[in-house]
């Protein structure tokens, strides 16, 4: 790829922000007295989201918070639908550990880690996979995926657990199953192109999407090909991957295409097929069509945002769309009770009514590092939910709390550097991946 599509892809991926505001910190200490004088916003964008007034005035409601135990895939479970998450109230940094390299103009950092048997994985930017004691954050072992006949750099891939195995995706183009105990390769897999995102396990199958808009469901026994699915390819697409999501039998595909496949996984058949994608370009940026964050599903419904400026609500037996909005995202939905969460294009954070699409409320987050030359994009991660806080994380070094229930900015914590993975939740531990390839945990 040449260097001036390399730095457009670069500038694509840049599309979210944060709302920068005073009070509590997120980490429950008191904030600093405020500076004397008038405030002046440096929040000079205007929303393209208004809260609609049909919206139900009624107070939001939440399940309770749950503490779970593992974050074993991309997205959390295999539906992508983690709820409402555990986490302490006064939480504080625990331990930070170095998984090798991070993120720069030549290689990109982009895989999330996960949580399985007291153990976070990580995978760094060189494809060097990594075990870290999650309560201590001391490092186990690490496994360099490189494969020995390697001419060139390689970036994206990812992680997954399913009983008792660890599985790897790399940009090298192969799928490799690892003894997580011991970080010994069990086996490897050539795939048709390389695979960018993380794969999802489920039923005995590791299923992975390759950079040419190809589904792949390998044996998790043994790593030989069962069926693959083909989609549209797309000649450019945003940096980085996404996976399939999983229900019950029915797998749900999206590609850097725009489209959204519904198949089962048993044989890769096809149940139905959407388009995610809007028929008015606004500019270059939602040229590219991709479903960049991860598809959820939830109570037999499934929510896709893709990065040209749709967002849809499907049912998941006929494929029927229920509704759909005129808003683009890099991320991926959070769900929580009849609540749905979403860091746009715009950027904003938003609330929106899961059932029927209305818009609840709007964060407007900030856009640029100075604001008033319009320079330093910053890039946002997330949102997770945790007792009773939205959690986003920018490039610029900080993690923000936003209230779910009416979008007030609640705190905010400094990072040790930029964040553009979202953090992850598991066993009351809140983690982040920084650009520079430290991994941090907070409880």
């Amino acid at each position: 790829m040449g260097r001036f599509a390399m730095r457009r892809l670069t500038l694509i991926v840049a599309v979210c922000g944060m709302l920068a505001a005073c009070g509590d910190t997120w980490l429950g200490e008191n904030a600093a007295p405020p500076l004397p004088g008038k405030r002046v916003s440096i929040l000079a964008h205007s929303k393209t989201l208004d809260a609609d007034e049909g919206a139900s005035k009624e107070e939001v409601i939440l399940p309770a918070p749950e503490n779970v135990p593992e974050w074993p895939q991309a997205g959390g479970y295999t539906p992508h639908a983690m709820y409402h998450l555990h986490l302490g109230d006064n939480l504080k940094k625990v331990w930070s550990s170095d998984i090798g390299a991070g993120g720069n103009t030549r290689r990109a950092l982009v895989s999330q880690p996960i949580v399985a048997d007291g153990k976070v994985f990580t995978m760094d930017a060189k494809a060097v996979v990594s075990a870290f004691d999650i309560k201590r954050g001391r490092r186990l072992w690490h496994l360099d995926l490189t494969p020995d006949d390697a001419d060139g750099g390689s970036y994206g891939g990812g992680l997954a657990f399913d009983e008792g195995h660890l599985y790897a995706t790399t940009g090298f183009a192969q799928v490799v199953a690892i003894d997580p105990n011991t970080g010994k390769t069990l086996w490897r897999q050539p795939t048709p192109a390389p695979v960018r995102g993380a794969p999802t396990v489920r039923g005995g199958r590791v299923l992975v999407i390759t950079v040419e808009n190809e589904t792949q469901a390998l044996s998790a026994e043994d790593g030989h090909v069962l069926w693959h699915h083909n989609g549209i390819n797309e000649l450019a697409s945003l940096l980085g991957g996404t996976s399939p999501a999983v229900d019950g039998n029915v797998v749900v595909v999206p590609y850097s295409s725009g489209e959204l496949f519904a198949l089962r996984i048993e044989n890769g058949t096809t149940l139905w097929s959407e388009a995610i994608t809007a028929m008015k370009r606004t500019d270059q940026v939602t040229t590219l069509t991709d479903i960049h964050g991860l598809p959820v599903i939830d109570r037999g419904k499934v929510y896709a945002a893709g990065n040209s400026d749709v967002l849809a609500a499907i049912d998941l037996r006929t494929g029927r769309r229920l509704w759909d909005r005129e808003v683009g995202s890099t991320q991926t939905p959070w769900i929580a009770g009849d609540y749905l969460y979403l860091v746009t294009n715009t950027p904003e954070l938003v609330c929106i009514e899961a059932k029927t699409g209305r818009v609840r409320w709007v964060t407007p987050l900030q856009e640029w590092s100075n604001e008033e030359d319009k320079k330093g994009r910053i890039v946002w991660s997330g949102p997770v939910l945790a007792s009773d806080r939205l959690i986003v994380a920018s490039s610029e070094g900080e993690a923000w709390a936003v209230s779910p229930y009416t979008g007030e900015v609640i705190g905010r914590e400094e990072l040790p550097d930029g964040v553009r993975i979202a953090p992850i939740i598991a066993d009351d531990t809140l983690i982040f991946v920084t650009d520079e390839g430290e991994l941090v945990a907070y409880r």
